[in-house]
């Protein structure tokens, strides 16, 4: 499994809280009679119509999906609404269950449903689509990202309006809005505008904070964190990406129920860097001991691939049943490294936060691996693989396994049960070959050897190593079939081996 997939399991937490972008679309085309304004696409249409507009919004989804559905009337309503204003915006979709589609699934990295596109100049720019689900935030969102990427400030009144205190504001100063500085600015603003909000002025005394004598050219960034602004004056457009996301992302990222730090929360996720977290009861007495010297070892290790997040117990239960986490050992440190990795300290006192993080960035914390005990008893004709058995059972067994990852709550997972039950039986006087399931969310996997986007999946592992993901039908007498055609392969690889 990806580590962005596994960030994504961990931004459950968050979206449970804040919503998801979902919906489906009506059926309906460019031109219908019906009264429909949501545009069907498909292969056969999609890159003729987005190239002829210059921004277009573009639903991936599946007619069986519920998030789906609920979102069909809002955005067809959004559609009907944004088809009046000028200039109109287009709303589209396309249906990515069907097999036609997939080649434009794979090319937009379609994950999940529904997903929203955000399609600029004919395609040439792609943004995620990160606005509300209802009618009318839909309208008030796209209405926004459709219009000039940043707003012109011109009195105090306009920089009220959108210096907002819970959310980031980038503008910069200029004597004059033309010149190569000013057109990078606007550069960055259409690349960024989908995360920030942007505002440009001739006039520094208009700001609420930093210096009012300022003529420019500059980009000053408000924040509501830290030192709630920060000026820069180079404009490079890659300089001013990465001043902007560097300083957009606070030192320290508190996660709670409170909706306005999570937008903080989810772009912790994001970064590329390793994740340190620490777990602990925010009403604790200890909570500003552990805030203060979490954020001297944040500040320490600022700019040095490692970033760091608080997270208030009663807001983290998602992460805790993922990483296996239990509350008796709150407080506590867990950080995840880019390879999957995980680094654990429980019951961790102030005092020790600096010098077991130094420990982990010197090499010295051992790796955390999380599993369900070892079954006392094997004896089903399914046997039971954990993380703590995964090495014996399937990679050095010797034997042909195919192996079942699967989800305790998974329907499909259920009803696959006995039918795996059936086939081995059929193999339980067979010492070569083993039948295994393993709870895929309750024990860690080796993500490097076994890619797991759903569940059931099921992969064969020869004696002789080799690997294949079992994509036939979920029947006994195909998945037996399926066995021993692999293992025979491998026994005539086997024999000429010898011979040579």
């Amino acid at each position: 499994m990806e580590l962005s997939k596994v960030l994504i399991t961990l931004l459950l937490i968050v979206t449970t809280v804040i919503g998801s972008i979902s919906g489906c679309v009506s059926a309906a085309s460019e031109e219908s009679e019906s009264k429909e304004f949501v545009v069907t696409l498909d292969h056969s249409n999609f890159t003729d119509f987005v190239a002829k507009h210059k921004f277009v919004v573009v639903e991936f989804y599946a007619p069986w999906c519920g998030h789906c559905k609920k979102l069909a009337p809002e955005y067809e309503k959004a559609a009907s609404i944004l088809s009046t204003i000028d200039p109109s915006v287009v709303l589209a979709k396309v249906d990515a269950n069907e097999e036609q589609n997939k080649v434009l699934s794979s090319e937009f990295e379609i994950r999940g449903f529904p997903t929203l596109k955000i399609l600029r100049y004919g395609g040439s720019v792609v943004q995620e689509y990160k606005g509300p689900r209802d009618a009318d935030g839909i309208v008030s969102y796209l209405k926004k990202q459709s219009g000039p990427a940043s707003f012109e400030i011109k009195s105090p009144e306009d920089a009220s309006s959108v210096v907002d205190a819970d959310k980031i504001l980038v503008v910069g100063v200029f004597p004059e809005f033309s010149g190569e500085k000013f057109e990078n600015f606007t550069t960055l603003a259409e690349r960024l505008r989908a995360d920030y909000d942007f505002g440009h002025t001739l006039d520094a005394k208009l700001l609420p904070r930093g210096d009012s004598s300022a003529s420019g050219p500059l980009v000053r960034l408000f924040k509501p964190f830290d030192e709630l602004f920060a000026d820069f004056q180079e404009f490079d457009v890659d300089a001013l990406v990465k001043f902007v996301e560097e300083t957009s992302t606070p030192t320290v990222t508190l996660f709670n129920k409170d909706p306005k730090h999570h937008p903080f929360v989810i772009k912790f996720f994001n970064s590329p860097n390793a994740k340190a977290m620490l777990f602990l009861n925010f009403a604790s007495e200890q909570f500003d001991a552990f805030k203060s010297k979490y954020h001297e070892v944040a500040a320490l290790y600022k700019g040095k691939d490692l970033s760091f997040l608080m997270g208030d117990i009663e807001a983290s239960q998602g992460a805790f049943q993922y990483f296996g986490l239990k509350e008796e050992q709150v407080p506590l440190i867990i950080i995840q490294t880019n390879d999957g990795g995980k680094y654990l300290k429980p019951n961790v006192e102030p005092d020790q936060v600096a010098s077991w993080v130094k420990d982990f960035k010197d090499g010295n914390v051992q790796p955390y691996k999380k599993s369900e005990p070892i079954p006392e008893a094997n004896n089903e004709p399914v046997k039971v693989v954990v993380a703590d058995t995964f090495q014996d059972l399937v990679f050095n067994s010797g034997k042909n396994v195919l192996l079942e990852f699967y989800a305790p709550w998974c329907g499909h997972c259920k009803k696959l049960a006995p039918i795996l039950d059936e086939v081995a039986l059929s193999f339980e006087n067979d010492a070569d070959v083993l039948i295994a399931k393993i709870d895929a969310t309750a024990n860690d996997i080796p993500q490097d050897t076994f890619e797991v986007k759903g569940y059931p999946t099921l992969y064969f592992r020869s004696a002789t190593g080799n690997l294949l993901l079992y994509d036939g039908d979920r029947t006994k007498q195909d998945m037996i079939d399926f066995i021993q055609k692999n293992r025979a392969t491998v026994a005539k690889q086997e024999s000429r081996k010898e011979e040579l």
